[in-house]
């Protein structure tokens, strides 16, 4: 392994001309959920010039699968994703998004070319027969939004079946509040279930100046925040990571009339299965308050992605690979990933990869960009990490 790393590092390092051109290309001409067309089309003219993937297009949306196999040995996934968010960039880059309205806020275009990247070496190691098993790379659609069924991206890949024979998965992202050199990991659950609650309240709308001949909703709206706000400190332990916000509301249309409904729509985040379901169940208790006091409603709930699952072995293998570089060990907060279901299916875990500029850009903002040069540690690490999972494969 000594060998081979010394190997990756420089290897690596060669890329970053290339890393550079892939990435700016895709900013400056990102793709929605399920739109990712061109990205698609672009990652398959690089794998197939390689000749040495068997490659499955067209897997969940715009997915591909690129599967190199290189003799008997385990089966090891390495995932990125593709799809950029409805924000609006600032044009201080040349490469900024040429596409109004959209861009790539989250990173993906940096995931997709380290993976990129990672194909170049993997298929000039297998022609010299450096590793055996098998490597799928797997380029996915849609982390961002879901689908008419619910479904993102990862679950619609999963369904195929193509994936089911991997043997451990490997993610990363990129992360603007960690400096080039630094990467951040965590054991266990370490980003959040994400569920969302659309709670509509019932009364009896009429004139605002006889607020007694009514049932009123918005009356009854404000017992009902008033409890949902209460969960956050009373009915979570404090030591769990479990929290509901409220982000939006939706009532009446003149100031002088009270209306029939209220509706109201937020997101409960939370780490463990347990914490989950008892904030389902606090929402339910909590919506049956307005039958107290005269009122109807219809509560609906929608399960979203399930919290990440890093498997603590293959962390080990991650911070092995990462070499002298800085490491923090802490979760990376209450956002939601779709690598979730993959991690559920198989023993896997994602790395946080630092990149940040001068004055953090965060993520899903404008002006979020990265330090370029970090994109030369994602690949390195990815290769490295891959190599000992298939040599960790081979010795059981």
């Amino acid at each position: 392994m000594k060998t081979k790393k010394a190997g990756l590092v420089t290897r690596s390092e060669a890329l970053q001309k290339q890393l550079v051109n892939w990435r700016r290309d895709f900013h400056q001409y990102p793709e929605l959920s399920f739109q990712e067309k061109r990205t698609s089309e672009k990652v398959l003219s690089v794998l197939q010039n390689q000749k040495a993937y068997s490659i499955d297009t067209g897997v969940g949306g715009y997915g591909i699968i690129a599967t190199l196999k290189n003799g008997e040995g385990p089966t090891i996934g390495l995932r990125a994703d593709m799809d950029a968010l409805p924000i609006g960039g600032q044009s201080y880059r040349p490469w900024s998004s040429k596409t109004p309205g959209v861009m790539h806020a989250c990173g993906h275009d940096a995931h997709t070319a380290i993976l990129m990247g990672v194909s170049l070496l993997l298929a000039e190691d297998a022609a010299k027969d450096q590793f055996k098993g098998t490597v799928k790379l797997i380029f996915q659609p849609a982390e961002e939004s879901c689908d008419e069924n619910g479904e993102t991206g990862a679950l619609k890949m999963l369904h195929s079946g193509k994936l089911d024979d991997l043997d451990a998965v490997l993610a990363l992202h990129m992360c603007p509040w960690r400096q080039t050199g630094e990467i951040q990991y965590h054991d266990g659950p370490s980003m959040a279930n994400n569920d969302e609650f659309h709670l509509t309240i019932k009364g009896s709308g009429g004139h605002a100046g006889y607020p007694h001949h009514v049932q009123d909703p918005i009356w009854m709206a404000t017992y009902i925040l008033q409890a949902l706000y209460s969960c956050n400190g009373r009915k979570v332990d404090p030591l769990e990571v479990g929290t509901i916000s409220v982000g939006q509301i939706h009532a009446g249309e003149a100031n002088n009339v009270i209306p029939h409904e209220v509706e109201i729509k937020g997101t409960m985040r939370s780490y463990t299965d347990e914490v989950r379901e008892k904030l389902i169940t606090e929402i339910h208790r909590i919506a049956n308050i307005v039958t107290a006091l005269g009122g109807g409603h219809d509560l609906r709930i929608f399960k979203g992605e399930p919290a990440l699952l890093n498997d603590s072995s293959i962390n080990e293998i991650i911070r092995k690979s990462a070499g002298s570089m800085k490491i923090y060990n802490e979760p990376f907060g209450m956002g939601s990933e779709d690598f979730s279901h993959f991690t559920r299916q198989t023993p896997g875990a994602m790395f946080f990869l630092g990149c940040a500029l001068e004055n953090e850009r965060k993520l899903h903002r404008p002006d979020f960009d990265i330090d370029e040069a970090a994109m030369v540690d994602g690949v390195r690490i990815l290769m490295e990490s891959t190599y000992r999972l298939l040599e960790r494969g081979g010795e059981e």
